[in-house]
C-alpha cells in the first residue's frame, strides 16, 4: 500500500480522470440508442402524415412530414415528404413558407418526376395571393410569372393547361385594374391620363373582356377633347369587332349626340339589329 496520502490521493484522482470520460461516453452512446429506438419507423411517420392530412389535420401533417426530414434526411421518403410539407402548407394558407419550401425542393430536386408539380403548385401559391382590383396588383404580376415559368418549362403537362388558363385570368385582373385606374382621370378631367390607361387595355390586353368598354371609353374622352377624327376611329374598330356589345350601341349614341352620326331616314329601331346594319354606312 502506498504509504504517501498525498501521492495516493493523486493517482486516484488521475484514475477518476480518466474513467469518467469513458462513464461519459457509454451513457451518451446509450442516450443515442434510446433516442433512435423512440423515433416510429420511416413508413409510419410518412403514412401518419398522409392519414393527417386527410383528415385536414394539417399541423399534425406538417409535423409528420417534418420528423421525416428530420431523421431520415437521405431517404426517398424525406423528398417526398418535403413536396407534402409544401402542399400541406399551401393548404394551411401559408403561402410564404410554402413558396420556401417548394423552392428548396425544386433547388435540391431538379429532375424528380413531381418537380413540375413543385412548379405548378409554387405558382399557385402566388395565384392565391392575388388582390381585389382596388389594392396593389404586384401579386398578380408575380402569379402571371411563376404560371408562365410553368408553360415554359413543362408545355405539354396538364399543369400547363392549367396555367394557360389562370394567366387569361390573371391578364383579365390586371386589365380590369387599367380600367379602373383609367375612369377615375376620367372622373377628374385627366384625359391624357385617361387615354394612355385605356389604349393600354387595347393593345396589352386585346383577349380580355374588358377591351369593349376600353374602345368606348377612348371614344368617350376624344369626344370630350373635340378629337372628331380619333373618336370615329376608334368607333369603328369598336363596331367592326364587337358590334353588339352594349359599348358599341353607347359610343354610336355618343356619335349620334355629337352629330357625327345619324340613323338611316325613316327608321325607329335602335336595337343592336339596327347599329349593325346601320353601322358600315356610318364608317
Amino acid at each position: 500500500m502506498e504509504r504517501n496520502p498525498a501521492i495516493f490521493w493523486r493517482r486516484l484522482a488521475l484514475c477518476s480522470a480518466a474513467v469518467l470520460p469513458m462513464l461519459a461516453a457509454c451513457a451518451s452512446s446509450k442516450d443515442e440508442d434510446e433516442a433512435s429506438k423512440s423515433v416510429a419507423p420511416v413508413e409510419d411517420l410518412y403514412n401518419n402524415g398522409i392519414d393527417a392530412l386527410n383528415q385536414q389535420r394539417y399541423q399534425s401533417a406538417n409535423d409528420q412530414f417534418n420528423l421525416v426530414e428530420q431523421n431520415y434526411p437521405y431517404s426517398s421518403w424525406a423528398v417526398n415528404a418535403q413536396l407534402m410539407q409544401g402542399y400541406t402548407q399551401y393548404l394551411q394558407n401559408k403561402y410564404t413558407d410554402a413558396i420556401g419550401t417548394l423552392d428548396r425542393f425544386i433547388q435540391l430536386h431538379p429532375a424528380h418526376r413531381e418537380t413540375a408539380y413543385a412548379y405548378y403548385l409554387r405558382a399557385l401559391c402566388y395565384y392565391e395571393q392575388i388582390a381585389d382590383i382596388q389594392r396593389d396588383q404586384k401579386d398578380t404580376q408575380l402569379a402571371m410569372s411563376a404560371l408562365q415559368e410553368v408553360v415554359n418549362r413543362f408545355p405539354d403537362s396538364s399543369y400547363a393547361r392549367d396555367a394557360r388558363l389562370k394567366i387569361d385570368l390573371c391578364r383579365d385582373h390586371l386589365a380590369g385594374k387599367e380600367m379602373e385606374i383609367g375612369r377615375f382621370y376620367e372622373r377628374q378631367h385627366l384625359y391624357a391620363a385617361a387615354i394612355g390607361r385605356f389604349q393600354r387595355v387595347v393593345d396589352d390586353y386585346q383577349t380580355t373582356n374588358h377591351v369593349p368598354e376600353a374602345l368606348h371609353r377612348l371614344t368617350e374622352v376624344y369626344l370630350k377633347l373635340g378629337l372628331k377624327d380619333e373618336a370615329r376611329k376608334t368607333a369603328s374598330v369598336l363596331g367592326y369587332n364587337y358590334p353588339g356589345s352594349e359599348w358599341y350601341e353607347a359610343s354610336y349614341d355618343d356619335l349620334l349626340s355629337d352629330g357625327l352620326a345619324k340613323p338611316p331616314a325613316g327608321s325607329k329601331s335602335s336595337g343592336p339589329g339596327f347599329f349593325t346594319r346601320t353601322w358600315n354606312s356610318i364608317f
